[in-house]
């Protein structure tokens, strides 16, 4: 656990990562891999069951739609497009967090959206290391 202080800013790593793999092999990592990785956090947080999973649907369903044209983009213009998919995600869990009558309606929610596309650079760089193109 991390202090409360920098908890609101750490990125979405799960979510990061289901898009990478979405954007880079389509057919690993698609929209099976979203909802199997959006049950799990699920499971985890304790949250309304399939709430992450339907948010990771969306997000993966829009990746693995466009992957040809978001990977022929510069990490740039590809940290943009990964910065409207997390506001995507964030927003449907709030509106279920919502709808379920879980709100939390603090400015500090959507912080993370920003983190999490001024790393997306880094973390493309990173992975894309560690499979090997055919």
């Amino acid at each position: 656990p991390l202090p409360p202080g920098i908890d609101a800013i750490r990125p979405p790593f799960l979510v990061l990562v289901v898009l990478y793999w979405s954007i880079a092999t389509p057919r690993a990592g698609g929209i099976t891999l979203g909802f199997a990785a959006g049950l799990a956090l699920d499971t985890f947080q304790g949250s309304v069951l399939g709430q992450h999973a339907l948010a990771m649907c969306l997000v993966t369903y829009v990746a693995v739609r466009e992957h040809q044209k978001i990977r022929s983009k510069p990490f740039f213009q590809q940290a943009l497009i990964v910065l409207a998919a997390l506001f995507l995600y964030e927003f449907v869990v709030f509106s279920i967090d919502g709808w379920s009558g879980h709100p939390m309606t603090s400015p500090s929610r959507w912080l993370h959206i920003a983190t999490g596309a001024a790393l997306w650079p880094i973390l493309a760089a990173i992975l894309e290391r560690t499979h090997e193109r055919r």
